[in-house]
């Protein structure tokens, strides 16, 4: 835990479009504290390990299951550090005075510069806050004050010349260090964005089906990065063993059941089996034929055009069956588009 002076440093927030353009409002606030709380002097940076005890890209050797982002398989840290920012916020008043409010992602507030203000670490090149003592794995929360507190140092860059992180993205999202174009990061294709994956992009997202862990797993400061100890972080068993034969089935009352607590469940049921469909596509087992086409008739659009995507990886003749039957009836234009190309010879055999 350290501390920041808002009023020494102005970051400054890059706008977004699409999915993301909640970042582009109130970006002025987002860029000054002071615009979000006038009264605020002091902002104090808590950042809490969650560094795994196993290899955290061992589940991307492992076609047959969905690997999950390391953070999401386990309750999700938005209620848990709350509740403990809330206990120090009251004793902070207790002993101090002043006033407080807290924020764990849950306002215009730009942690990871902050974080780096305060001491925590630097924003390594792959623009997440990297830590002498816990490497990538941190979660960040912030706690602003009225009270006037010492400020302490920044943290200096230490990435050096290395580029770990950003020559082993899938998707190549880094167009430079420093710099994440979103539109191709994994982590907000398969979390944030609400429609169709790009067909392009598909193919390099594997069986990730809930964020990814490339470039923080690689980064070389994590070997002094020990495991995290906290029982309420816990990390959830089933989720790092779960089979795409069994989430694929997934409706949605068994969705929120297995995902109940965890962040993967703010997602919901759509955009999760979607990713599914893409992973067991990327598997190429036609084993899983059966149950891809089952979802062709789903209620939802988002999870009938990733069937057909996925069928098409995995049993073109079924594939073309299924069409004779479906195809005709189809009234979502997305869906009518993700026929289209799955059916078309040309486009097929690229996407093969």
């Amino acid at each position: 835990m350290a501390h920041a002076r808002p009023h020494l440093e102005r970051f400054v927030a890059e706008g977004a479009h699409g999915d993301m353009a909640w970042m582009a409002n109130g970006v002025e606030r987002r860029g000054n504290p002071l615009l979000l709380w006038p009264q605020v002097r002091s902002v104090i940076m808590l950042g809490v390990n969650y560094a795994d005890d196993g290899d955290p890209l061992a589940a991307l050797r492992q076609p047959a299951r969905g690997a999950i982002s390391v953070y999401a398989t386990r309750n999700d840290y938005h209620a848990v550090i709350k509740k403990r920012l809330k206990r120090f916020a009251c004793w902070l008043v207790a002993r101090g005075g002043g006033d407080v409010k807290v924020f764990v992602d849950t306002a215009a507030v730009m942690e990871k510069p902050l974080a780096v203000a305060a001491g925590l670490g630097w924003q390594g090149k792959h623009t997440n806050v990297v830590s002498r003592q816990f490497g990538s794995w941190l979660f960040l929360a912030a706690i602003f004050s009225t009270l006037d507190l010492p400020a302490d140092d920044p943290e200096p860059d230490r990435c050096g010349s290395c580029r770990a992180c950003l020559d082993i993205c899938p998707t190549a999202a880094f167009p430079a260090p420093y710099r994440l174009d979103a539109r191709k990061c994994i982590s907000y294709l398969t979390i944030e964005h609400k429609g169709p994956i790009p067909m392009h992009l598909r193919g390099a997202i594997g069986n990730r089906v809930f964020g990814c862990d490339d470039c923080l797993a690689v980064c070389p400061w994590n070997k002094f990065a020990q495991a995290a100890h906290d029982t309420a972080l816990a990390t959830r068993a089933v989720l790092r063993e779960a089979r795409l034969a069994e989430l694929v089935g997934l409706d949605d009352a068994r969705f929120r059941a297995l995902f109940a607590g965890t962040p993967v469940k703010r997602t919901g049921r759509e955009r999760f089996v979607r990713n599914v469909l893409i992973a067991i596509g990327n598997s190429r087992d036609a084993g899983m034929a059966g149950d891809v086409e089952a979802l062709l008739a789903d209620a939802s659009p988002l999870v009938r055009g990733a069937a057909i995507w996925a069928l098409a990886m995995l049993d073109r003749a079924r594939l073309r069956k299924a069409a004779a039957v479906r195809r005709d009836g189809e009234q979502d234009p997305s869906v009518q588009t993700e026929w289209r190309a799955a059916l078309d010879e040309k486009l097929s055999g690229a996407m093969l």
